[in-house]
Protein backbone atom coordinates (compact mmCIF):
# COMPACT_ATOMS: atom_id res chain seq x y z
CA UNK A 1 0.00 0.00 0.00
CA UNK A 2 2.95 2.39 0.80
CA UNK A 3 4.81 1.56 -3.06
CA UNK A 4 7.39 -0.75 -0.71
CA UNK A 5 8.82 -3.16 -3.11
CA UNK A 6 8.52 -7.01 -2.18
CA UNK A 7 9.22 -9.84 -3.26
CA UNK A 8 5.28 -11.41 -4.03
CA UNK A 9 2.06 -9.40 -4.14
CA UNK A 10 0.64 -8.50 -0.78
CA UNK A 11 -2.73 -10.55 -0.10
CA UNK A 12 -6.09 -11.07 1.47
CA UNK A 13 -9.55 -12.27 0.54
CA UNK A 14 -12.33 -10.47 0.74
CA UNK A 15 -15.38 -12.43 3.18
CA UNK A 16 -12.15 -14.26 4.24
CA UNK A 17 -12.93 -14.34 8.18
CA UNK A 18 -16.72 -16.62 7.49
CA UNK A 19 -18.16 -19.41 6.44
CA UNK A 20 -15.28 -21.02 4.59
CA UNK A 21 -13.79 -21.44 8.37
CA UNK A 22 -13.64 -24.56 10.18
CA UNK A 23 -13.18 -22.13 13.28
CA UNK A 24 -16.03 -19.43 12.35
CA UNK A 25 -18.31 -21.86 12.14
CA UNK A 26 -17.31 -23.73 15.46
CA UNK A 27 -17.73 -19.72 16.75
CA UNK A 28 -20.91 -19.57 15.53
CA UNK A 29 -22.52 -22.33 16.90
CA UNK A 30 -22.41 -20.04 20.45
CA UNK A 31 -23.43 -16.81 19.28
CA UNK A 32 -25.50 -15.01 16.42
CA UNK A 33 -24.02 -12.82 14.11
CA UNK A 34 -25.10 -9.69 15.50
CA UNK A 35 -23.58 -11.09 18.96
CA UNK A 36 -20.43 -11.99 17.26
CA UNK A 37 -20.35 -8.11 15.81
CA UNK A 38 -20.73 -6.81 19.05
CA UNK A 39 -18.45 -8.40 21.51
CA UNK A 40 -15.58 -7.20 20.94
CA UNK A 41 -13.72 -10.16 22.39
CA UNK A 42 -15.13 -12.42 19.95
CA UNK A 43 -15.03 -9.45 16.99
CA UNK A 44 -11.72 -9.66 17.55
CA UNK A 45 -11.14 -13.64 17.41
CA UNK A 46 -13.24 -13.56 14.08
CA UNK A 47 -11.14 -11.03 12.51
CA UNK A 48 -7.89 -12.63 12.87
CA UNK A 49 -8.84 -16.11 12.08
CA UNK A 50 -8.34 -15.86 8.39
CA UNK A 51 -4.18 -14.71 9.99
CA UNK A 52 -4.11 -17.44 11.83
CA UNK A 53 -6.10 -20.18 9.52
CA UNK A 54 -5.09 -18.97 5.74
CA UNK A 55 -1.92 -16.96 6.37
CA UNK A 56 -3.34 -14.07 4.73
CA UNK A 57 -1.06 -10.51 5.46
CA UNK A 58 -3.64 -8.68 6.35
CA UNK A 59 -6.76 -8.50 8.57
CA UNK A 60 -10.09 -6.61 7.78
CA UNK A 61 -12.71 -5.56 10.23
CA UNK A 62 -15.53 -8.53 11.21
CA UNK A 63 -18.47 -6.21 10.85
CA UNK A 64 -21.23 -5.67 8.31
CA UNK A 65 -21.71 -2.58 5.57
CA UNK A 66 -25.70 -2.54 7.36
CA UNK A 67 -24.20 -1.10 10.29
CA UNK A 68 -24.28 2.57 9.05
CA UNK A 69 -28.22 2.03 8.20
CA UNK A 70 -28.96 0.77 12.06
CA UNK A 71 -26.99 3.96 13.19
CA UNK A 72 -29.31 6.33 10.56
CA UNK A 73 -32.49 4.46 12.83
CA UNK A 74 -33.43 1.57 10.67
CA UNK A 75 -34.45 -1.42 12.59
CA UNK A 76 -32.22 -4.28 11.64
CA UNK A 77 -32.31 -7.64 12.41
CA UNK A 78 -29.60 -10.36 11.20
CA UNK A 79 -31.11 -13.96 10.31
CA UNK A 80 -30.26 -17.14 8.99
CA UNK A 81 -31.19 -16.01 5.33
CA UNK A 82 -29.50 -12.38 5.91
CA UNK A 83 -30.27 -9.00 6.85
CA UNK A 84 -33.96 -7.58 7.39
CA UNK A 85 -34.94 -4.48 8.15
CA UNK A 86 -38.20 -3.85 10.01
CA UNK A 87 -39.86 -1.55 7.03
CA UNK A 88 -37.52 -0.91 3.98
CA UNK A 89 -37.62 3.03 3.36
CA UNK A 90 -39.42 2.71 -0.25
CA UNK A 91 -42.23 0.89 1.33
CA UNK A 92 -42.96 3.40 3.65
CA UNK A 93 -45.13 6.71 2.83
CA UNK A 94 -41.98 9.21 3.68
CA UNK A 95 -39.09 7.67 3.70
CA UNK A 96 -36.59 10.24 5.12
CA UNK A 97 -39.13 10.79 8.25
CA UNK A 98 -37.88 8.01 9.82
CA UNK A 99 -34.17 8.96 10.00
CA UNK A 100 -32.85 9.41 13.03
CA UNK A 101 -28.79 9.15 12.91
CA UNK A 102 -27.00 8.42 15.85
CA UNK A 103 -23.42 7.66 15.50
CA UNK A 104 -23.02 6.41 19.19
CA UNK A 105 -25.13 3.17 17.73
CA UNK A 106 -21.47 2.35 16.17
CA UNK A 107 -19.52 2.47 19.40
CA UNK A 108 -19.36 -1.30 19.76
CA UNK A 109 -17.01 -1.37 16.54
CA UNK A 110 -14.58 0.66 18.26
CA UNK A 111 -14.25 -1.16 20.63
CA UNK A 112 -13.75 -4.17 18.78
CA UNK A 113 -10.72 -2.26 16.80
CA UNK A 114 -9.07 -1.56 20.18
CA UNK A 115 -9.53 -5.44 21.11
CA UNK A 116 -7.69 -6.57 17.73
CA UNK A 117 -5.12 -3.90 17.80
CA UNK A 118 -4.41 -5.15 21.54
CA UNK A 119 -3.81 -8.85 20.62
CA UNK A 120 -3.29 -9.13 16.78
CA UNK A 121 0.35 -10.36 15.49
CA UNK A 122 3.00 -8.04 15.21
CA UNK A 123 3.41 -6.79 11.53
CA UNK A 124 -0.29 -7.39 10.73
CA UNK A 125 -2.50 -4.23 9.14
CA UNK A 126 -5.91 -4.21 9.79
CA UNK A 127 -8.50 -3.33 6.71
CA UNK A 128 -11.60 -1.02 7.82
CA UNK A 129 -14.23 -0.58 5.60
CA UNK A 130 -18.05 0.51 5.04
CA UNK A 131 -20.05 -0.17 2.26
CA UNK A 132 -20.53 2.85 -0.48
CA UNK A 133 -23.67 4.92 -0.30
CA UNK A 134 -25.27 3.01 -3.87
CA UNK A 135 -24.65 -0.39 -2.05
CA UNK A 136 -26.42 0.72 0.94
CA UNK A 137 -28.99 2.63 -0.37
CA UNK A 138 -30.01 -0.33 -2.22
CA UNK A 139 -30.61 -2.13 1.07
CA UNK A 140 -31.80 0.68 2.88
CA UNK A 141 -34.53 0.92 0.11
CA UNK A 142 -35.55 -2.55 -0.33
CA UNK A 143 -33.70 -4.94 2.49
CA UNK A 144 -32.74 -7.91 0.78
CA UNK A 145 -32.56 -8.00 -3.51
CA UNK A 146 -34.11 -10.64 -5.42
CA UNK A 147 -31.80 -12.55 -7.53
CA UNK A 148 -29.36 -10.36 -6.79
CA UNK A 149 -31.18 -6.84 -8.16
CA UNK A 150 -33.15 -5.02 -6.01
CA UNK A 151 -36.37 -3.32 -8.82
CA UNK A 152 -38.17 -1.65 -5.90
CA UNK A 153 -34.93 0.53 -4.94
CA UNK A 154 -33.30 0.94 -8.66
CA UNK A 155 -37.54 2.22 -9.52
CA UNK A 156 -37.48 4.62 -6.10
CA UNK A 157 -34.36 6.33 -7.27
CA UNK A 158 -35.82 7.15 -10.96
CA UNK A 159 -39.08 7.94 -9.23
CA UNK A 160 -37.44 10.03 -6.38
CA UNK A 161 -34.66 11.60 -7.56
CA UNK A 162 -34.42 14.35 -4.85
CA UNK A 163 -35.38 11.90 -2.03
CA UNK A 164 -32.60 9.94 -3.43
CA UNK A 165 -30.35 12.60 -3.27
CA UNK A 166 -31.30 13.60 0.61
CA UNK A 167 -30.77 9.84 1.13
CA UNK A 168 -27.26 9.92 -0.39
CA UNK A 169 -25.80 12.65 1.77
CA UNK A 170 -27.18 11.39 5.28
CA UNK A 171 -25.63 7.99 4.19
CA UNK A 172 -22.01 9.73 3.54
CA UNK A 173 -22.52 11.99 6.35
CA UNK A 174 -23.12 9.11 8.89
CA UNK A 175 -19.86 7.09 6.57
CA UNK A 176 -17.46 9.79 7.17
CA UNK A 177 -18.36 9.76 10.77
CA UNK A 178 -17.67 6.38 10.70
CA UNK A 179 -14.23 5.69 8.57
CA UNK A 180 -12.40 8.58 10.60
CA UNK A 181 -13.38 7.17 14.26
CA UNK A 182 -12.43 3.76 12.57
CA UNK A 183 -9.11 5.49 11.78
CA UNK A 184 -8.89 7.45 15.08
CA UNK A 185 -9.04 3.90 16.92
CA UNK A 186 -6.09 2.59 14.17
CA UNK A 187 -7.49 0.84 11.19
CA UNK A 188 -4.70 1.52 8.70
CA UNK A 189 -6.48 0.68 5.51
CA UNK A 190 -9.93 1.88 4.45
CA UNK A 191 -11.68 -0.42 1.88
CA UNK A 192 -15.23 0.98 0.61
CA UNK A 193 -17.07 -1.58 -0.94
CA UNK A 194 -19.95 -0.92 -3.83
CA UNK A 195 -21.25 -4.35 -4.43
CA UNK A 196 -23.75 -3.28 -6.56
CA UNK A 197 -22.27 -0.44 -8.32
CA UNK A 198 -23.28 -1.97 -11.29
CA UNK A 199 -26.53 -2.02 -11.32
CA UNK A 200 -27.35 1.56 -12.40
CA UNK A 201 -26.30 3.24 -15.61
CA UNK A 202 -23.24 4.52 -15.17
CA UNK A 203 -24.60 8.12 -16.22
CA UNK A 204 -26.46 7.93 -13.00
CA UNK A 205 -23.67 6.75 -10.87
CA UNK A 206 -20.92 9.12 -11.98
CA UNK A 207 -23.77 11.87 -11.32
CA UNK A 208 -25.42 10.75 -8.64
CA UNK A 209 -23.04 8.12 -6.39
CA UNK A 210 -19.38 9.05 -7.24
CA UNK A 211 -19.51 12.79 -5.60
CA UNK A 212 -20.02 10.80 -2.32
CA UNK A 213 -17.42 8.05 -2.68
CA UNK A 214 -15.42 11.47 -3.33
CA UNK A 215 -16.42 12.84 -0.33
CA UNK A 216 -15.78 9.51 1.55
CA UNK A 217 -12.17 8.87 -0.15
CA UNK A 218 -10.69 12.92 0.52
CA UNK A 219 -12.27 12.25 4.17
CA UNK A 220 -9.99 9.00 4.78
CA UNK A 221 -7.06 9.88 2.50
CA UNK A 222 -7.03 13.35 4.54
CA UNK A 223 -6.04 11.29 7.88
CA UNK A 224 -3.20 9.71 6.05
CA UNK A 225 -5.20 6.68 5.73
CA UNK A 226 -4.70 4.12 2.15
CA UNK A 227 -8.00 4.36 0.52
CA UNK A 228 -9.68 1.30 -1.47
CA UNK A 229 -12.22 1.21 -3.70
CA UNK A 230 -14.11 -1.40 -5.05
CA UNK A 231 -16.88 -1.26 -7.41
CA UNK A 232 -18.18 -4.12 -8.33
CA UNK A 233 -20.11 -4.69 -11.79
CA UNK A 234 -18.52 -0.68 -13.03
CA UNK A 235 -17.27 -2.07 -16.13
CA UNK A 236 -15.31 0.32 -18.79
CA UNK A 237 -16.59 3.47 -15.99
CA UNK A 238 -13.34 2.39 -14.09
CA UNK A 239 -11.41 4.39 -16.91
CA UNK A 240 -13.13 7.70 -15.04
CA UNK A 241 -11.73 6.85 -11.81
CA UNK A 242 -9.28 9.43 -11.00
CA UNK A 243 -6.04 9.32 -8.48
CA UNK A 244 -7.74 11.92 -6.41
CA UNK A 245 -10.32 9.58 -5.91
CA UNK A 246 -8.16 6.01 -4.18
CA UNK A 247 -5.07 4.83 -3.43
CA UNK A 248 -6.21 1.49 -5.06
CA UNK A 249 -9.01 0.30 -7.53
CA UNK A 250 -10.30 -3.51 -6.49
CA UNK A 251 -11.45 -5.22 -9.79
CA UNK A 252 -14.57 -7.35 -9.80
CA UNK A 253 -13.90 -11.01 -11.55
CA UNK A 254 -16.13 -9.72 -14.86
CA UNK A 255 -12.87 -7.34 -15.74
CA UNK A 256 -9.39 -8.65 -17.04
CA UNK A 257 -6.32 -7.60 -14.96
CA UNK A 258 -4.70 -6.96 -18.23
CA UNK A 259 -7.66 -4.66 -19.44
CA UNK A 260 -8.42 -2.93 -15.84
CA UNK A 261 -4.45 -2.09 -16.26
CA UNK A 262 -5.32 -0.35 -19.20
CA UNK A 263 -8.02 1.76 -18.55
CA UNK A 264 -7.15 2.96 -14.81
CA UNK A 265 -4.95 6.14 -14.41
CA UNK A 266 -1.14 4.17 -14.06
CA UNK A 267 -0.71 6.20 -10.76
CA UNK A 268 -3.60 4.17 -9.30
CA UNK A 269 -2.63 0.38 -7.73
CA UNK A 270 -4.76 -2.24 -9.17
CA UNK A 271 -6.52 -5.22 -6.22
CA UNK A 272 -8.35 -8.63 -7.52
CA UNK A 273 -10.00 -10.14 -9.18
CA UNK A 274 -9.24 -14.01 -8.84
CA UNK A 275 -13.19 -15.28 -9.63
CA UNK A 276 -14.10 -16.51 -6.29
CA UNK A 277 -16.70 -19.70 -8.21
CA UNK A 278 -12.75 -20.64 -9.19
CA UNK A 279 -12.11 -22.08 -5.80
CA UNK A 280 -14.89 -24.85 -6.66
CA UNK A 281 -12.37 -26.70 -9.19
CA UNK A 282 -10.15 -28.94 -8.06
CA UNK A 283 -6.83 -27.75 -7.06
CA UNK A 284 -5.12 -28.83 -10.35
CA UNK A 285 -7.48 -26.66 -12.25
CA UNK A 286 -7.13 -23.75 -9.51
CA UNK A 287 -3.59 -23.51 -10.29
CA UNK A 288 -3.71 -24.13 -14.25
CA UNK A 289 -5.93 -20.96 -14.31
CA UNK A 290 -3.57 -18.61 -11.79
CA UNK A 291 -1.00 -19.02 -14.24
CA UNK A 292 -1.50 -15.71 -16.15
CA UNK A 293 -1.28 -13.80 -12.65
CA UNK A 294 2.03 -14.51 -12.46
CA UNK A 295 3.28 -12.60 -15.05
CA UNK A 296 0.87 -9.96 -14.26
CA UNK A 297 2.64 -9.69 -10.78
CA UNK A 298 5.69 -9.95 -11.99
CA UNK A 299 5.14 -6.64 -14.42
CA UNK A 300 2.64 -5.11 -11.67
CA UNK A 301 4.05 -4.20 -8.32
CA UNK A 302 1.73 -2.12 -7.27
CA UNK A 303 -1.34 -5.01 -7.34
CA UNK A 304 -2.87 -6.71 -4.14
CA UNK A 305 -3.87 -9.70 -4.75
CA UNK A 306 -7.23 -10.68 -3.87
CA UNK A 307 -10.81 -11.81 -5.27
CA UNK A 308 -13.59 -10.32 -7.39
CA UNK A 309 -15.56 -10.59 -5.00
CA UNK A 310 -15.99 -12.67 -1.67
CA UNK A 311 -15.94 -16.53 -0.68
CA UNK A 312 -18.71 -17.67 -1.39
CA UNK A 313 -21.19 -20.17 0.51
CA UNK A 314 -19.29 -24.04 -0.18
CA UNK A 315 -16.01 -22.85 -1.13
CA UNK A 316 -14.19 -25.59 0.77
CA UNK A 317 -11.32 -24.58 3.31
CA UNK A 318 -8.95 -27.01 1.76
CA UNK A 319 -9.21 -24.77 -1.19
CA UNK A 320 -8.98 -21.56 0.07
CA UNK A 321 -5.97 -22.51 2.10
CA UNK A 322 -4.63 -24.30 -1.38
CA UNK A 323 -4.98 -20.61 -2.26
CA UNK A 324 -3.06 -18.91 0.07
CA UNK A 325 -0.08 -21.22 -0.16
CA UNK A 326 0.01 -21.00 -4.23
CA UNK A 327 0.65 -16.91 -3.71
CA UNK A 328 3.68 -17.50 -1.39
CA UNK A 329 5.06 -20.52 -2.87
CA UNK A 330 5.03 -19.70 -6.41
CA UNK A 331 7.99 -17.52 -8.23
CA UNK A 332 6.68 -14.00 -8.96
CA UNK A 333 10.05 -13.27 -10.46
CA UNK A 334 10.52 -10.06 -8.78
CA UNK A 335 14.07 -11.33 -6.75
Amino acid sequence: MRGESTDRPPFWFMRQAGRVLPSYLKIKESYTFWQMMQKPEVAAEVTLLPVYDLGVDAAILFSDILVVPHALGMGLDFTDDGPVFQKPLAFRDDPLAGLNPNPSRLSYIYEVIDQIIKIRPDGTPLIGFCGAPLTVLLFMLQGLGRKGEFPEATRFLYENPEATRELVDAVTDLSIVYAKEQIKHGIEVFQLFDTHAGLVPFSMYREVFMPAVRKIAASVRNEGVPFIFFPKGLGTGIAEIAPDDCDFLSIDWQTPLETARRLVHPAIGLQGNVDPRLLFASQQEIEKQLQPYIAFGKGNTDWIFNLGHGFMPGISFENARFLADWVKRVDWGRK
